[in-house]
């Protein structure tokens, strides 16, 4: 898998608390923004108002890039 770097700022306080959190499982910031991430986007893959957005999203895109490409 192709990963691809992101510079994530947060305030003090919730990099500590990322930081304990990470320290406590046992894996690096890093792993643990990852597994954030992860969940955060599996949620919002079983939210029906949030897939009703990206489906407008797509619809529109669509008629966008036929229209670039006649």
């Amino acid at each position: 898998m192709t990963q691809k770097a992101f510079t994530v700022r947060l305030d003090a306080d919730q990099a500590s608390d990322l930081e304990a959190v990470a320290a406590a499982d046992g894996v690096s910031v890093a792993e643990e923004i990852r597994r954030a991430v992860a969940e955060r986007i599996a949620a919002r893959r079983k939210d029906p108002v949030f897939q009703t957005r990206i489906r407008s999203i797509i619809e529109q895109n669509q008629r966008v890039l036929k229209r670039l490409a006649e």
